[in-house]
């Protein structure tokens, strides 16, 4: 039986959005034994939506840590989740990479195109993320920040050259259902089941992003030329 992770929000689920959350939050720490920490949040004032950071331009509205010590409250305790977005509700939820999973991120179109891959291959996958700022995002074990470049240049392909980065220790990534401002809600492009519970190392995903990633920077080379 699947775990009851939801993909994204939706009409049908009689809960508030602060509820739903925290009801996230939660299961990422119970299911999955992620750490969680609470980030920014949205704020209404006149008709407009704008993050609790009070900044004018802020990149990642309502999902950005919201203070620089941020690593040290990550917790994997669901006690302790209960009372953080019992203080503060509306919070974002953040997953700090480098602990149990980096995240692979690259631009969508060339996500859609790696999954698809990866699916026909019948390679072990597990969850991936799908953000509101058109990237895509493969969880894998820790530890792939040192090993991606090598990779990459093993398939050919030069790291600098195509758009693919690791997050990994010492940074985060935003978890459904969080919100970035107007844009709209992180989601999972794979949800998180028992079927992936064991994630895959980088080593097994690392080809097809890296060649999807690659088609795509050729693809804009051939378009920027006269």
């Amino acid at each position: 039986m699947e775990e009851t992770i939801t993909v994204t929000e939706t009409a049908s689920i009689p809960k508030q959005r602060s509820e739903l959350l925290l009801d996230h939050a939660v299961r990422y720490t119970e299911e999955r034994h992620w750490d969680v920490f609470a980030g920014t949040w949205l704020e209404h004032a006149d008709g407009r939506e704008f993050c609790s950071c009070g900044a004018a331009d802020c990149p990642a509205p309502g999902a950005h840590p919201a203070v620089q010590e941020w690593a040290t409250l990550a917790t994997g305790s669901a006690v302790r989740v209960r009372q953080v977005w019992g203080k503060r509700p509306e919070a974002s939820i953040l997953l700090p990479t480098g602990r149990t999973f980096d995240a692979l991120d690259v631009p969508d179109t060339a996500g859609f195109l790696a999954l698809a891959r990866l699916e026909r291959m019948e390679r072990t996958l597990g969850p991936v993320m799908l953000t509101p700022d058109h990237r895509m995002l493969f969880f894998v074990l820790p530890g792939a920040s040192a090993k991606v470049p090598d990779m990459v240049r093993r398939y050919g392909w030069s790291p600098a050259a195509i758009d693919l980065r690791v997050r990994g220790e010492g940074e985060y990534v935003a978890a459904p259902p969080t919100r970035f401002g107007g844009r709209g809600s992180v989601q999972w492009a794979r949800r998180p089941t028992p079927a992936n519970r064991w994630l895959p190392d980088a080593e097994e995903l690392i080809d097809a992003l890296a060649y999807a990633c690659g088609r795509e920077a050729a693809a804009e080379r051939a378009a920027r030329r006269p």
